[in-house]
Formats: structure tokens, sequence, C-alpha cells
């Protein structure tokens, strides 16, 4: 059970950031014996893995607050963001099996990876489809603000996802629920957006 809500968390918070709960779990597997990765998953904490991660975290804090760039961002992110949760996922599982003598998840890793790519999609769709219209009806004020809060709460459930994986229900039901409002008020906007170039253009048929 908690090793499923380790999961869920750090593929929830890839969504968000690709490379923060990669980060996290490669610092911790180095540096502590909290996360003991078996050996098909060991190139994670080495060196290399964590400085090209680092470079990527520092080019997607900065794309990810100008806006416009922001989307690009996005669009890469699509297959990225829930490749990281597949592979955080599934890493994280198959640490858990072995540290408990087990070899189902190392064996059976599709799974892990199934189930991070999924979470890590639906929160990134969130955020995806809700950032343009945040920036156009902001003037682009707003990229900087969401990202920094993405980018905040994404270390916190990371964090939580390792060491208090109890405490990913509450950040998954704050998510869901910010998720849920941004896309709402994203549809309403889009609507009433709509509906004006709509009266614009019946007033000027040229």
């Amino acid at each position: 059970m908690l090793a499923t809500l380790t999961g869920l968390g750090l593929s929830a918070a890839a969504g968000l950031n690709a490379y923060i709960p990669f980060l996290v779990v490669a610092l911790v597997a180095r540096f502590t014996d909290v996360i003991n990765l078996p050996s098909e998953y060991v190139w994670i904490e080495s060196p290399w893995a964590i400085g090209i991660a680092a470079v990527l975290l520092l080019a997607e804090i900065f794309l990810d607050k100008v806006p416009a760039v922001d989307t690009l961002n996005d669009a890469v992110g699509t297959v990225i963001r829930p490749l990281s949760g597949g592979l955080i996922f599934a890493a994280t599982s198959a640490a858990q099996s072995f540290e408990e003598n087990s070899t189902f998840m190392t064996e059976n890793t599709w799974i892990g990876i199934i189930l991070g790519v999924v979470v890590a999609l639906i929160v990134h769709s969130g955020k995806a489809v809700s950032r343009p219209v945040l920036n156009t009806t902001t003037a682009g004020f707003a990229a900087p603000v969401a990202s920094a809060g993405e980018d905040t709460f994404s270390v916190a459930m990371s964090l939580s996802a390792v060491f208090l994986p109890v405490l990913v229900i509450a950040f998954l039901i704050i998510l869901g629920g910010i998720l849920f409002v941004l896309i709402r008020k994203t549809s309403a906007l889009a609507t009433r957006r709509g509906a004006k170039d709509s009266e614009v253009a019946e007033a000027d048929p040229q």
C-alpha cells in the first residue's frame, strides 16, 4: 500500500515537472538508505543521470515561466512527463519489492510503468489545458506564478511520497481539486471567449 502511494505521489508530481521527482528519488537513493534501487534501476542515482536531470530541471524552471514558451514546453512535456512518471513509479515499486525480498514488481515492470504514465498524463493534461487560457486572460502574468506554484507542489509531493507516503492521499485530493477548478474555469473562459468572437464576427461580416 505504501509503495503504491509512493509511486502515485511521484508520478503525479512528474505530471507537473518531470525532473523534480526523478531528482528526489536519485538523490535519496544515492545519499541515503531510504531507497535501495535494484540493479536495473541503479543508473538513476548515477552522477551523469543526476547531472543531466539537474540541467534539464533548470531549463524547465526557466522555460515554464515564460508566456507562450510555456505552452511549447508543455507540448514537449506531453511525452517526457508521462515517461518520467512511469519510470519513477516502476523504479520505486521495484525498490520496495527488492527490500521485501520480492521479485513481483521487477518481473512485472509494466504494471508500474502503466500506472505511472496514466497518473502523470492526467495531471499534465490538466496543467497543459489550463495554462494557455490563464496566459491569455492575464496577459501572461499568470505564467510565472502558476509555474512556481506547480514546482513547489511537485517538490512537496515528491518528498512526502518518499518520506511520508500516507500524506500523498491529501496531496492527491488537493491536486485533484485544483485541477478540477482550473479546468472548469478554463472551459468557462474559452466558452465566453468563443461567444465574444462570434459576436464580433456577426457585427463585422467582412
